[in-house]
């Protein structure tokens, strides 16, 4: 029987549970938090789906694990690299917390542990809103903030500069404003999401539109402008498709007033070849929000060839109807309309992820602002509701759900050139590792079917599985197979 290999090296694993008396936060969806601005710092809580106890939540987790430490205010953006996690605050500190966290923070994905943190991120000591993080390379990443990209050296944890031709033109603003004040002039000219593609950076600028970040000379080389839609039109976000091309949202200027245009960009990221797709009539874009920046509920799948965006008449605060754009078929349709069910749930800003294995779509959903009653809602990807899972009652207000990162890549590889060798052929998993290790078999559901010792050196372990999808663990190496 013919047997196609897909082989996904994962950093950070995937949302099956594993039950243990020491949580593994490589095994379930972790949530960055915004947390209640003026009360308390920005949170992470962690999600383990199918937890066979039905003990789904852990709350708080970076709390839990550095007892005495906690995250910076307004936390918006997390990225899992390599083994690590990412997270990128506004300012360090909540106005109404004891604890100052920090703008930069980096945690291992597994334990939870904080690795560093720092208050300020431009060197000069001078205020710089953190937005999002994108990783380069092993060695370097990028953090937007609200005055420009700047450049983050992942084995000191330091920053080294600003990416040439990044900056905010408007930064200062030409009055004494706070940073914290969303009409101050380094509101005007931020930077926002960031995606990789083609050995290049894409930036988000809230003036300029999109970047092409050279991350070899940590300068932008190119600009796409929104005028290509219309003159004074703004971008909202970038994200890559599965099948490599960029999508952009599209704001209707670039004051951050939340407006949109109806429309939708294609580009290619290596010949920056356009075309501008319209919304069908009855339907709405993709969200966005500058003038107080999250990530936008903007999102695209690993799996299907395909978008899914957060849109209604009411700019960000619309949070009722989900959108999916089939990018073959060109089509638009709704997706999931919250509002039909009459249970009154809407999705928090921008709180939509799609995993990149199961391609299930995990949305937090609230009531009002006021209400601190919020669900975490998994979808299959027909948009079928699969579980509603409860939370303690606190103003979260989540930001992004975050999935295992994932490479692929098909026959022998060398995971990170550490010793790990592993690949699966004609039924026969093959595995050289440095040391003994347990392999664990899991179905596509997160049900493990089997369990392995191996030994140092050479394994080959035939594993008579029966058609489809499957889930290897050794260690925190994790690969995925189809056989059939």
């Amino acid at each position: 029987m013919k047997r196609r290999i897909l082989f996904f090296l994962l950093s950070a694993a995937t949302a099956m549970a594993v039950a243990a008396d020491k949580v593994d936060y490589t095994n379930g969806v972790i949530f960055v938090n915004e947390d209640w601005y003026g009360h308390q710092n920005s949170t992470l809580n962690f999600l383990i789906p199918d937890d066979p106890d039905g003990n789904y939540w852990r709350y708080r987790v970076v709390q839990t694990e550095n007892p005495g430490v906690e995250l910076g205010c307004t936390n918006q953006y997390g990225a899992l690299w390599n083994g690590k996690l990412y997270l990128i605050a506004k300012q360090d500190k909540d106005p109404g917390a004891s604890i100052t966290g920090g703008r930069i923070t980096v945690v291992d994905a597994k334990t939870m542990k904080v690795l560093h943190q720092q208050s300020l991120i431009d060197p000069s000591g001078a205020q710089c809103d953190g937005r999002g993080f994108v990783g380069v390379d092993e060695h370097k990443g990028y953090v937007s903030t609200c005055n420009g990209v700047w450049v983050f050296d992942l084995d000191t944890y330091t920053v080294t500069g600003q990416v040439e031709g990044s900056a905010n033109p408007n930064a200062g603003g030409g009055n004494d404003k706070p940073n914290t004040d969303p009409t101050g002039g380094l509101y005007h000219g931020q930077s926002g999401m960031m995606v990789s593609a083609v050995g290049k950076i894409f930036v988000a600028h809230q003036q300029y539109g999109m970047l092409v970040v050279d991350p070899a000379q940590d300068k932008v080389i190119d600009i796409l402008s929104m005028d290509i839609v219309q003159k004074g039109a703004g971008i909202g976000s970038i994200v890559k498709s599965k099948d490599g091309y960029l999508w952009l949202s599209v704001a209707k200027n670039i004051q951050g007033t939340g407006s949109f245009l109806n429309y939708i960009v294609k580009v290619n990221p290596e010949t920056m070849a356009y075309e501008i797709i319209g919304i069908p009539e009855g339907m709405y874009p993709p969200s966005n929000s500058w003038y107080a920046w999250t990530p936008d509920a903007f999102v695209a799948s690993s799996v299907q060839n395909c978008l899914y965006w957060k849109g209604g008449p009411n700019r960000w605060f619309t949070g009722t109807k989900i959108y999916k754009y089939d990018i073959d078929k060109k089509e638009q349709t709704l997706f999931v309309d919250l509002e039909a069910e009459d249970a009154n749930w809407k999705l928090y800003g921008c709180s939509i992820g799609v995993h990149p294995l199961t391609d299930e779509i995990y949305m937090s959903l609230y009531h009002e602002f006021g209400t601190p009653t919020y669900i975490t809602r998994r979808y299959s990807p027909k948009g079928e509701v699969i579980r509603d899972y409860e939370m303690i009652m606190n103003y979260w207000f989540p930001s992004l759900p975050l999935f295992p990162q994932v490479q692929e890549d098909s026959g022998i590889r060398n995971i990170k050139d550490c010793g790990y060798k592993i690949y699966f052929e004609n039924g026969i998993l093959h595995a050289d590792i440095p040391e003994s290790a347990e392999m664990h078999v899991y179905n596509i559901s997160g049900r493990q079917v089997a369990v392995f010792s191996l030994t140092q050196g050479h394994n080959s372990v035939e594993l008579n599985l029966s058609q489809g999808i499957y889930i290897i663990r050794i260690d925190s190496h994790v690969l995925k197979i189809s056989v059939g």
